[in-house]
């Protein structure tokens, strides 16, 4: 018999005949009011750099809802903080990169990867495991996105500056990426080793590319970290990926996280086994009446049931302000239902 434990290793697998488990991007933190309680103590950083408040957070949508995965609780800056950009995060603006990168020179002048930067991570996840009955999920940002928030010093939504380097320059470009690569594969085997059980790569902002520069840009070192680090299952996710599947699948990772502006049938159609499919459910839908989230949760479970692959999750992450109630509903619908293969 699948167990919890079991089900979302086994769907990335593509040898689930349970139902599909289901864990939220962004679960750890934000929306709980335990949480909000933590974070009015702590700063943010303090949050992700002190490894019993790293189990603490992961933990909480665990005890509240019983997901059937839990991801660790820290940010995808951590990198850029570890090359020494430095990092700070502002109330109602977001992050902050106090040391841009404006030129070569800044690039040249990075570090290379230095693991024991990053020791509160490894230790936040061995604080972690000894309390956790589920599968843990690892994760890092992806090249490109990294690369977006140290060029343009903090949060963007056309990233104009981003994509007037890699279009002016493309040959810095791609050097800047190689070494965030390079600290992202360091950092990634760092977490399997620590015993995560699955990782996944976030290219948040993959979704202002077009579709050469998506394959040069983004897939490209994706691709290059999937191969290059310790075998276990990986998740890759984009903002995007309703159309960039195609390409993302011929990486071959364990699964794809998709958004929510795809038909998840459609896509099992054109992305056969063994890639698992993560999604997509809208997460504005967590803000509509309760009976209208049971009906849409069902309407997914209902098109990908019998799917071996299918893990069910939102297409981006849970909203600040969604209610405990609203995504409880989403959880026990899942974990209720009959939609096993």
């Amino acid at each position: 018999m699948t167990t919890s434990k079991s089900l979302l290793i086994e769907s990335l697998h593509c040898t689930n005949k349970g139902r599909p488990p289901v864990w939220l991007m962004r679960q750890a933190g934000r929306h709980l009011p335990q949480y909000r309680t933590l974070r009015s103590k702590y700063s943010f950083l303090e949050l992700c750099h002190q490894p019993e408040l790293i189990a603490e957070v992961t933990l909480m949508p665990i005890r509240e809802y019983g997901m059937d995965g839990a991801i660790l609780f820290s940010d995808i800056l951590v990198i850029p903080e570890a090359m020494g950009v430095g990092v700070r995060f502002e109330d109602s603006v977001g992050p902050i990169i106090d040391r841009p990168m404006t030129c070569m020179k800044d690039v040249h002048g990075l570090p290379l990867p230095d693991m024991e930067k990053l020791q509160f991570v490894r230790k936040g996840i061995l604080s972690t495991k000894g309390q956790l009955g589920v599968p843990l999920i690892g994760f890092c940002g992806a090249p490109f996105t990294i690369a977006s928030y140290m060029i343009e010093g903090k949060s963007s939504r056309d990233l104009k500056a981003t994509k007037k380097w890699m279009l002016s320059n493309p040959e810095g470009f791609h050097e800047l990426l190689s070494k965030i690569a390079d600290w992202s594969v360091d950092y990634l085997n760092m977490q399997i080793e620590a015993g995560v059980e699955a990782v996944q790569l976030f290219d948040s902002w993959a979704n202002v590319l077009g579709e050469r520069q998506f394959q040069e840009f983004s897939l490209h070192y994706m691709d290059s970290i999937l191969k290059r680090i310790k075998k276990i299952p990986v998740i890759l996710f984009c903002r995007g990926s309703s159309c960039f599947y195609p390409l993302m699948a011929k990486a071959k990772p364990s699964a794809i996280g998709l958004d929510w502006n795809c038909s998840l049938p459609e896509v099992r159609k054109k992305v056969g086994y063994p890639i698992a499919l993560q999604g997509n459910l809208d997460p504005d839908v967590l803000y509509a009446p309760l009976a209208k989230i049971r009906e849409e949760v069902n309407h997914l479970l209902e098109g990908m049931k019998g799917d071996h692959g299918f893990i069910f999750n939102l297409g981006h992450g849970v909203a600040p302000d969604v209610t405990v109630e609203a995504v409880r509903t989403v959880v026990e619908c899942v974990q209720g239902s009959s939609h096993a293969g």
